[in-house]
This record gives structure tokens, sequence and C-alpha cells, in this order.
């Protein structure tokens, strides 16, 4: 079939698919596990650790209390036997494996294994990567790895169909999603941006950059061009197995059309209007005409980056209240009901559905 009219038949069944469920409310969920488990780094070769939600013989219950998250799963529960579909979510900047808890297990609840990571060298305990190609070319590395465990392990492996997987991701895991379905990230766009913008948050860095370019007698163009140069060093950052992106305020400063022409799989994109760390003009907005798959898309009126972080603990509002706090305007609650049931039904439509529970 001819890859444009495959791309169109995509977007009417998802146009349908979505029109079904508009202004219904999310089923009920059915039980949920969670556990943890580990692999080995590939890009630093130490341990990386992530938490597994699945389908389980529970019945939904209060909350969990884990670190500063409410958890509405069941630790260790007994999964429910059958080979599912599997969504792997990756954090934002300085976030981790947990951040995203309310859409794994939302996901569960109805169906699918979800599995996260702490990214190493990004996450809240140690950024000391940030901006590096351990990160722009070891994220979706970190996916791959993670996948690989999963899917070698004795345990999990029967309860995965390895020709059902998604990925989902939040800002710097929003670059890390569409890099798996295969984008190309372009370093050197990350100075014409900051020459643009020299005061937005994401350039803060940039006079680092500067400082350390200079210790080897370069220019701020050749250290990212050196940054670029080594994207590849873990392997590909383009992974086959992996079958559609839900991005989240993705980070896409360093996307452009030709970088963004390698995507072949199904992309639903979201992002807040009033975005003041990722603009939207230069990051989810600029890229949503080029992405040649897109096949949903949902911009939040009013909402700012950290909207997509789901409603916080009274311990994480304190540890962190910036990225707590919405305009007036903004429910993000709601907005949440609203981002669980559209990557529901992303998930259902683009890895060939899960069980309804």
């Amino acid at each position: 079939m001819h890859m444009a009219l495959r791309l169109l038949l995509i977007a009417l069944a998802w146009l349908a698919c979505t029109t079904a469920i508009a202004g219904q409310p999310p089923g009920p969920a059915g039980g949920v596990g969670y556990t943890t488990f580990e692999t080995r780094d590939p890009v630093r070769g130490g341990p990386m650790t992530g938490y597994l939600f699945y389908p389980a013989a529970t019945k939904p219950g209060k909350p969990m209390r884990v670190g500063v998250y409410d958890i509405d799963a069941v630790a260790d529960a007994r999964p429910l036997p059958g080979a599912k579909p599997l969504v792997l979510i990756s954090h934002g900047h300085g976030g981790s494996g947990l951040g995203h808890a309310d859409l794994a297990t939302y996901l569960a609840g109805h169906g699918f294994v979800v599995a996260t990571v702490t990214h190493p060298g990004d996450n809240f305990r140690d950024a000391s990567l940030d901006g590096h190609a351990e990160v722009w070319g070891g994220r979706p590395v970190q996916i791959s790895a993670a996948i690989d465990a999963l899917l070698h392990d004795p345990r999990w492996s029967p309860l995965i169909d390895p020709g059902r997987i998604g990925v989902a991701g939040f800002s710097n895991g929003g670059y890390t999603a569409l890099t798996l379905v295969g984008a190309k990230a372009r370093v050197p766009r990350f100075a014409e941006y900051c020459a643009r913008y020299a005061h937005d948050a994401m350039c803060a860095g940039a006079d680092a950059y500067r400082a350390e370019a200079a210790r080897h007698g370069q220019t701020l163009e050749q250290f990212l061009q050196g940054i670029q140069d080594h994207l590849g060093d873990w392997g590909r950052t383009s992974d086959p197995r992996v079958k559609s992106a839900f991005a989240m305020a993705p980070m896409s400063v360093m996307f452009d059309a030709d970088s963004l022409s390698g995507i072949d799989r199904p992309v639903f994109l979201y992002y807040g209007e009033a975005d003041a760390v990722l603009r939207p003009s230069e990051n989810a907005a600029r890229i949503r005409p080029l992405l040649k798959t897109l096949v949903g898309v949902r911009s939040i009126p009013k909402a700012d980056h950290w909207v997509f972080i789901p409603p916080c603990t009274r311990e994480l509002a304190a540890d962190v209240p910036d990225i707590c706090r919405d305009p007036p305007s903004v429910d993000r609650a709601a907005e949440h009901v609203r981002i669980n049931a559209d990557a529901l039904a992303f998930f259902r439509k683009t890895l060939g559905g899960a069980a309804a529970r």
C-alpha cells in the first residue's frame, strides 16, 4: 500500500475512534499491580531502575503512598495471565519513574503492561548529563534496554506481546518518544534557538556550554556539533519494535522537517498553549504540521508546561511548588482524565487493542 494512503487510512480510523469516545468518562479500571525492575544502563554501564505496572488479580483500592506519590496499585500483586501490549513511559528532565504513575496505572487498569525508567544522569537525583550526548543519544537507547530486559525476563515476557509496543513521554521524554519512532535530533539548532531567546529557561545552560567549548578551543557551534557526532555512540535511537508514540509537550527545538521525515509510525501530540518552559511556537506547535504520521493532537488552553505532571500530593507541592501550580482557569485533575483517556484510545488503536476490563 502506498505510504500516503496508508497514513490517511490510519488518520481516518483514529478520527472515527476519537469521535466515538468524545465526551464519555473513562470506564472503571481493573486491579493493578506494580513492582520494580532493574537493568543495565547502556550509556554508563551502571544500574538503571524502573517500575512495572500490570493488570492484576486484585480489586482497585485506596491509593498507596510511595515516596511523594499516591499510586493506584498493589505492590507485587499476582498478574493476570496472557500477552498484552506494552507501553513505555519516559519522564521529563529531572523527573522520575513514578512521575506519570497516574497514566501508568490507568493504562494498566485497562489491559496494558506499562514500564517506566528513571533515566540515569537526567533525573531528580542526578541531572549531571543534562544537555549532553549521553542524554540526547542515550535516553531512547535506555528505553530500548528496558524493552530488552522485560522481553528476556522469564516472569514478565509471557505477559508481553512483543509485536505491540508503544511509548509515551513528557518534555525530554516526549523528545525520547519521537526519536524512538524515527526522529533525528539536530543538536546545533540549540545555538540558533538561544541566539533568539537567550533568556528562556531552556537556554540557562548555554553559558555553561560556551565555557566548556572555550576550554576545548571551540565555538559553541563546534561544541554542539561534537555532541551531534556522538549521538549514535550507544546504538540506534530509533527502535522498530516501538509502533506508536504519545508525545506530551515534547522538547523539539532540535527537530526540523528533515529530521522528522524519518518518523513512519503514528504519533499523538499534546501540549499546553501557554507553555513557558518549551514555548509552543518553537516546539510542539512548530512541529505539528511537520509530522506526516500525526493522527491526533490536542492543545490545552492557558496551560503551562507542568500540566502533564499529575496533581501533586502535599509533599510534592512543598518540595517543588513551581511544577504544582496552574493558572486559575486550568483544572489539572480534569485535564488528566482527558489525557489518560486519549492515551488509552490512541494505544488501543495503534497497538491492536487491549482487552477491555
